[in-house]
């Protein structure tokens, strides 16, 4: 199947329930890669920073992991994922008929085989111009209301079939969330997405 077999920083792995964006509601096995340099001040995984903290694991373990669970559909995220080159990763679990998704910032390169690419530009470090012909979802977190002039700059750049989606920042959620509310309903090309996993109480 594969023959390079590269190591991966693993901060952790899990079968859960996609509670963010277009496939929020679906059960999902969750890869959280270990290294990220774009530096959110808001980041609710700052643990995952640093990528020589966490273990490596192969494709071979990675995948096999994944196998274990019933669901067919696989998110990459991070920390920022693209650090690394995906490519033998994705091929791996493509090959063992697994849907390949990515939560990304589009700060690195893009690799890797993807069936959907979900784009979630942040102002701390610029995303890289090829991911808004790739872009399957837009996901701007809204921390306050500069937020939604920044979105909209990044909406008019992303392909014309590309969701777009506000969500909160949790911390932030009391205060933004009826000031998306009222955005969403002037501008209907915009889609709400909340963080369920964290009203439900799951990773």
């Amino acid at each position: 199947m594969v023959e390079k077999q590269a190591k991966l920083p693993v901060m952790e792995a899990f079968y859960t329930i996609q509670g963010e964006g277009h496939f929020s509601g679906n059960s999902a096995y969750f890869i959280r890669l270990g290294g990220c340099d774009v530096g959110c001040v808001w980041c609710d995984v700052k643990e995952s920073w640093e990528a020589g903290k966490w273990p490596e694991q192969s494709v071979e373990e990675i995948v096999g992991n994944v196998l274990k669970s019933p669901t067919r559909l696989s998110v990459i995220t991070g920390g920022e994922p693209l650090m690394y080159d995906l490519n033998e990763l994705t091929s791996a679990l493509r090959f063992s008929g697994l849907q390949t998704n990515v939560e990304t910032s589009g700060a690195h390169p893009l690799s890797g085989d993807w069936d959907w690419i979900c784009f979630s530009p942040k102002k701390f470090m610029k995303p890289r111009a090829e991911f808004y012909e790739v872009a399957d979802e837009l996901k701007v977190v809204v921390y306050n209301k500069s937020d939604f002039k920044w979105a909209e700059e990044h909406a008019a750049r992303v392909k014309p079939d590309c969701l777009l989606y506000l969500q909160p920042e949790w911390d932030k959620s009391e205060s933004m969330l009826p000031e998306i509310i009222s955005y969403v309903k002037d501008n209907p090309q915009w889609k709400i997405s909340l963080q369920t996993h964290k009203f439900m109480n799951i990773p």
